[in-house]
């Protein structure tokens, strides 16, 4: 593929129902996020490929995708979302892919910096910079004009924590990536971005922070600004818009119901 178009980024609809058709590969679509979007892209009309290191949460999700938007166009595949040799392997088994949603990554490496090893930080670096960076390295040779990246980010990057040096230094690896990337993939009409979002309802939420139960995950809710967690599909929703939207590239948008404001 050239490195560079003469011609200008298509034009398209950049409401969702602009994906129909088009083929997104999900890096971590078994569950959380990445499957709210799955089951959103599938809704549209797009065709989902799902990618999870776990098969049995992958086949689950795989036949939630299926169950909830009533389509048969949505793939698994289960490999590691930072091995580049899978992702090739998988871009080129799926065909002509459009977008990509990079949601993989937990916030492992947690801990105060005097006690963190440099294998802690290692395996959060692996997880969040090494997965981005992967990821873009295959999608940048095969996508076409229009095409798009997006990452995955956090609101602690701009409100940090104590105890979250490691999480926090490869989400902030991820969002300067973003931008240094929309650049350097702009003369190939591809866009990338990132979404930071704030607390949300899902299993990633729910283990790390001992809310088990609706009731507790209800009541921690309304300490936030509109009362309420929000829910995996009101974040992922805002994944859709930046595939869509032909004319978004470089941006780093925060999805977070006002928690960061307050």
């Amino acid at each position: 593929m050239s490195t560079t178009s003469t011609a200008p980024v298509p034009v398209r609809s950049p409401l969702p129902a602009g994906l129909t058709g088009a083929t997104v590969v999900v890096i971590g679509g078994s569950s959380g996020i990445g499957l709210a979007a799955g089951v959103l892209l599938a809704g549209v009309g797009a065709r989902v490929v799902l990618v999870g290191r776990d098969q049995t949460r992958l086949t689950a999700a795989v036949d939630r995708v299926r169950d909830a938007a009533q389509a048969d166009s949505v793939l698994g595949v289960s490999a590691d979302g930072a091995d580049e040799d899978a992702l090739a392997e998988i871009f080129d088994q799926a065909g002509s892919v459009g977008h990509v949603l990079v949601t993989a990554g937990g916030i492992g490496g947690a801990g105060p910096l005097t006690e963190l090893s440099a294998g802690d930080l290692r395996s959060v670096l692996d997880s969040r910079v090494w997965g981005a960076f992967a990821a873009a390295r295959v999608a940048a040779t095969r996508l076409p004009a229009g095409g798009s990246i997006t990452f995955t980010s956090g609101t602690y990057a701009i409100r940090p924590v104590p105890g979250m040096t490691g999480p926090l230094a490869a989400i902030g690896a991820v969002e300067t990536f973003t931008k240094a990337l929309a650049v350097e993939l702009a003369p190939r009409r591809l866009r990338v971005n990132a979404v930071r979002f704030g607390s949300f309802d899902t299993p990633l939420l729910r283990t790390l922070s001992g809310l088990g139960s609706d009731a507790a995950i209800a009541k921690a809710g309304e300490h936030t600004p509109l009362g309420r967690f929000g829910t995996a599909e009101e974040a992922a929703a805002s994944t859709l818009f930046l595939m869509a939207n032909n004319y978004v590239t470089g941006q780093v948008i925060t999805v977070d119901g006002g928690q960061s404001l307050a």
